[in-house]
C-alpha cells in the first residue's frame, strides 16, 4: 500500500473484523495517515465539498429576516417565499435559529424550555376529545398602552393607575382537527364558562363536529362543577381533568393560547381594547380555514372536517 503499512490477506481481514468496519474504510484511514499523519485520523464531515442544490444566499437571508421579524413557522415562511417547508427547516437549523417553542412570544428572546408530556398523542377523529381553557389578557386603556406609546412615555405607570383590568379569553380546541373557537368574556366564573361551552359546541356542530365524547380541562371549580349540566345536555360528554399544576397535559389549547398571544393580542399596537376584541373573530376564521399547521401536513384545521 502507498501508506507504507503492509496489510493484506488474513491480517487485513482480521483488522477490519476487529474494528467492525469495511476493508475500504480501513484503506481510507491508512491512506489518510500516510499523507496527513495523525491529523488525517480526526473525525470529519461526510458532506460533499460541492453542494450545487443548496438554497441560495438571497433566499436564506429572506428566510432569516422573515423568521426574525414575524416569528412564524416553516409552513408559513415557505408559502410566502415559494420554498418547500422542509427546505425552510433545513435553513433554520443550518443557521442555528431556535425553534419557536424556545422563544419568548413577546420579546423573541430564547427562554428555557417548559415541561412537556412524555408521549405526544392525537385522537383518531373530530370530537373524540376537545380541550378547554381560559387565558387572561390585560385590557388596553383608551388611547393605547405602552406598546403603542413606548415605555419611556410613562404609559406603564398610567396603566397601573388606571387599573384597566383583564379580559378573559375562553377557548375550545378539537384534538384531532385543531379547530378552535374563542370568546372575550368579562370573567371566568362558572356560569360564564358554561355559557361559553354551549356556544362553542354550537360553533363546532355547524362545522361538522356534532358529537363530543370527552372534554379536557384543568381542575378549577368553574370547570369541575359548572360544566356538568352542559356535558349531560349535549350527549353525556365525559369530563377529563389534567393532573394539578401540570398545564402541559392540556397542551393543545395551551399552544393555541400562545398563538393568540403572538398572532392576536401582541400582533400590533392597539389604541383601544374594543379594537383588539374586534380582530378576534377574523383571526379565528383565518386560523381555522387558512393558517397552515405543521402537524396537519401544512393544511388548516377545516381540511380535517367533512364538508358541511
Amino acid at each position: 500500500m502507498s501508506s507504507g503499512i503492509e496489510l493484506a490477506g488474513p491480517k487485513l481481514i482480521s483488522l477490519r473484523r476487529e474494528m467492525g468496519v469495511s476493508g475500504k474504510c480501513v484503506k481510507t484511514w491508512l491512506d489518510r495517515f500516510a499523507t496527513e499523519d495523525l491529523a488525517g485520523l480526526q473525525d470529519r464531515s461526510s458532506r460533499p465539498h460541492p453542494s450545487p442544490t443548496r438554497t441560495d444566499a438571497a433566499t436564506e437571508t429572506a428566510v432569516i429576516e422573515l423568521r426574525t421579524r414575524e416569528r412564524i413557522g416553516p409552513d408559513e415562511i415557505g408559502q410566502r417565499l415559494g420554498v418547500p417547508a422542509r427546505t425552510i427547516s433545513r435553513v433554520l437549523a443550518r443557521q442555528g435559529l431556535p425553534r419557536l417553542a424556545s422563544l419568548d412570544p413577546i420579546t423573541g428572546e430564547v427562554i428555557r424550555a417548559s415541561k412537556a408530556t412524555t408521549v405526544r398523542y392525537e385522537h383518531p377523529h373530530p370530537g373524540s376529545l376537545v380541550h378547554m381553557d381560559v387565558k387572561k389578557f390585560g385590557r388596553i386603556p383608551d388611547g393605547g398602552g405602552w406598546k403603542a406609546h413606548d415605555r419611556a412615555t410613562g404609559s406603564i405607570q398610567r396603566d397601573r393607575s388606571a387599573r384597566a383590568g383583564f379580559d378573559y379569553v375562553h377557548s375550545l380546541v378539537d384534538d384531532h382537527s385543531r379547530l378552535a373557537y374563542s370568546e372575550v368574556l368579562p370573567d371566568e366564573r362558572g356560569p360564564t364558562c358554561a355559557g361559553f361551552l354551549e356556544r362553542a359546541l354550537v360553533y363546532f356542530a355547524v362545522r361538522g363536529i356534532t358529537r363530543i365524547e370527552r372534554l379536557m380541562t384543568h381542575n378549577a371549580w368553574a370547570y369541575k362543577w359548572s360544566l356538568r349540566q352542559v356535558c349531560e345536555d349535549y350527549g353525556q360528554i365525559k369530563q377529563v381533568f389534567i393532573k394539578p399544576h401540570c398545564p402541559w397535559q392540556n397542551g393543545k389549547v395551551e399552544k393555541f393560547n400562545r398563538t393568540l398571544l403572538t398572532e392576536w393580542a401582541h400582533r400590533q399596537a392597539f389604541i383601544t381594547n374594543d379594537a383588539r376584541t374586534a380582530t378576534l373573530a377574523p383571526l379565528l376564521e383565518h386560523y381555522n380555514n387558512q393558517r397552515r399547521h405543521s402537524v396537519l401536513g401544512g393544511r388548516p384545521p377545516i381540511s380535517r372536517l367533512l364538508p358541511t
